[in-house]
Order: C-alpha cells, then structure tokens, then sequence
C-alpha cells in the first residue's frame, strides 16, 4: 500500500498488529520498518528538496506533537489508544466530506496551518501511530501536487518516527520491548515497498485506494469492538 499510494504503513500495519496485541508493542515493532519505508519513499521521484525546503515547519511541528503523543503513550492506558485509531481510521475514509468544509484559512494564514496541522499531526502519532489523516487534510486544502503530497507526508512521518524512537529510547522501554520480529518485518516492508514503487509506475492507484478504505473500514470496526469490550470487562 505505501509503496503504490505514497502512505499507508503504518495506517494499515499497526491496526493489524493491534489485533493481536497491545498498542505499544505494535508501534515498536513498526518504528524502523517505517523509518525505512519513509526515507525510500522521499527519495522516490525527485524534486523532494523544494518540497522541503518550504513545507519543513510541519514537520518540525509536528516533532514537538509527537514528543507530546509518546509521553503520553508511554504513561496512559493502552485500550483508549484503539478506540482513538480507529475513530482516525473513520475520519481518513471521510475525507471527502470533510474537505467540504471551508478551510479557506489553510492558505490564507499557512503558518498558522502549519503549527496547528503539524502539532495535531504529530500528536496523533505519537499516541495512535497514524497521522495521515490530518496531514491529507492539509495538503489537499493547500493545493499540493501528488509528488510533493507524498513527500511531505514521508517526511513528516520520518521526523514523527525518528521522534518516537528516541523517546522510546531514553524511556528504556526500546532494549527490552524490541523483539527478534523487527528485522523480518523491516526486511519485508522494504521488499513490499519496492514492489508497491514498480506497480505505481506502471498502474492507476484508483483500485487500490478503493481496496484500502473497504480493509481499513473493517479494522477500525475491530478495532472499536475491541475497545468496548475492554471496557465492558
């Protein structure tokens, strides 16, 4: 998915691993797979230096949200971080009624835009590994092209996960919560992505982003499930 559509590693591979574990472990178990992913990805295409070069405060914004989402993270009941991805699960496969909205304001005052989209970006993946969402919202509004989109939705997830490994780190939760799964599971991302590169060159990604909202429809519903009977036990 990531490699054909420029995003969705970790909003696909998290609530899959979240099925069958606790929120924590599957965003560790993500972290330099996704590192990976995203440096592959903002090198794929070209040109990602202008796209940088003006775009960089999101980022930067959204390191200070993710800092924030991990020390929460780090601190909270892992139950309630379900229900939050799946509620942005919902929201990313209604983007289309959202952008309905006006948010005329994004390109009127893009500083602004910037802090606000990159903080809640950030934060987001901090606590629920996933700030696509929101960052859609922003690109979109601000009128970006598809190459510079998928760059600076790579980017932002780079800074986002480089954040959150290095909190891990000086949490001493990374040593001991890092198992023998991550280098398969890096390999094989990396293999994926590759093979996702060669199909986008070559293919539409009408299919697979129509394939991507029915999966992730299903596991926000899960993921919900999950979340009331936590609750209710």
């Amino acid at each position: 998915m990531h490699g054909t559509l420029g995003l969705g590693f970790p909003l696909t591979a998290t609530p899959l691993l979240a099925l069958v574990m606790e929120m924590q472990s599957a965003i560790l178990i993500t972290l330099l797979p996704n590192i990976a992913v995203n440096i592959l990805s903002i090198a794929d295409g070209g040109g990602w230096r202008h796209s940088i070069n003006r775009y960089w405060p999101l980022a930067l914004y959204a390191v200070a949200g993710t800092a924030l989402g991990t020390a929460v993270l780090l601190h909270a009941d892992p139950a309630p971080m379900k229900l939050l991805l799946a509620l942005l699960i919902l929201l990313y496969l209604n983007l289309e009624r959202i952008g309905r909205l006006d948010l005329r304001w994004i390109t009127a005052r893009p500083r602004l835009a910037m802090l606000l989209f990159g903080l809640s970006a950030g934060f987001a993946a901090g606590t629920a590994n996933v700030m696509v969402p929101i960052l859609v919202i922003f690109t979109l509004e601000a009128g970006l092209a598809a190459g510079a989109m998928v760059q600076l939705f790579n980017l932002c997830f780079l800074v986002g996960k480089s954040t959150q490994l290095g909190m891990f780190t000086l949490a001493g939760v990374l040593p001991g919560a890092m198992p023998p799964l991550v280098l398969p599971v890096l390999a094989a991302a990396v293999a994926a992505l590759l093979v996702g590169m060669a199909i986008r060159r070559r293919i539409a990604g009408d299919s697979y982003r129509h394939l991507l909202r029915r999966v992730l429809l299903v596991m926000a519903l899960l993921l919900g499930l999950q979340f009331l009977l936590a609750v209710a036990a």
